[in-house]
């Protein structure tokens, strides 16, 4: 077998987020506030700023990162005008929204995550994500299928370092030459790529094109029988 390991990024590629859930956390949200409630990526980013209170990494370790949400939910009611209640409805959102079927397979996901395993292959999850990561695979069922959940909180840096690509094959005892990798995030499939993995780009809108796009998981399963 030419190659000894697979590694998936998690979010976009075997997961999607719930669009029931965003669709309550909006709706719940405008209720409170009385007008219409957005989340531009620019919002976010300017909630996680505050809620980390200065400190990086943002957390180290569950508890960490229960403590930081709990405080993000609390600064967006707040951001939103919502004064009436605001601790109560903040603890609410972080316990619908956090690790609570917030996540959810693509259809394909079980079935290739079954073919790889019973091929033999070793096989990791490398994401720009909290410490929950294994802990939500978990919850979704799937985190019996990896021996390695390999977190940018958790090794201290991001993709597309070649700090956790390094992690992540430590882990399994493997080099990039002998594994495979997907991601649906183009600079990111693109530098493992450049490190030395067999690397995909998953597009499922079928706007990218090239040698090494796939719209679909199972494409995977039809390159290693080749």
């Amino acid at each position: 077998m030419k190659y000894k390991a697979i590694f998936f990024d998690w979010d976009g590629t075997l997961t999607y987020y719930n669009p029931q859930k965003e669709e309550w956390r909006n709706s719940i949200i405008s209720q409170w506030s009385g007008k219409p409630f957005e989340l531009p990526y620019e919002k976010m980013t300017d909630l996680f700023r505050l809620a980390s209170q200065g400190k990086k990494p943002w957390y180290k370790n569950l508890d960490d990162e229960r403590a930081f949400f709990r405080r993000y939910y609390h600064y967006l009611l707040e951001g939103e005008g919502v004064t009436e209640n605001i601790g109560q409805r903040a603890n609410l959102l972080f316990s619908e929204l956090w690790c609570n079927n917030d996540r959810v397979l693509f259809p394909e996901t079980i079935e290739v995550l079954e073919y790889f395993q019973g091929q033999g292959y070793k096989m990791g999850v490398i994401s720009d994500t909290s410490p929950s990561l294994e802990y939500t695979l978990q919850q979704l069922g799937i985190a019996k299928y990896f021996t390695s959940f390999t977190a940018s909180s958790l090794v201290g840096a991001g993709k597309p370092s070649t700090i956790i690509f390094n992690a992540a094959l430590s882990a399994q005892g493997v080099t990039a030459q002998e594994s495979l990798y997907v991601d649906d995030y183009k600079p990111e499939a693109d530098s493992a790529r450049e490190q030395g993995f067999t690397s995909f780009l998953i597009d499922r809108s079928g706007k990218e094109k090239g040698e090494w796009v796939i719209q679909n998981l199972k494409e995977l399963m039809d390159f290693v029988e080749k």
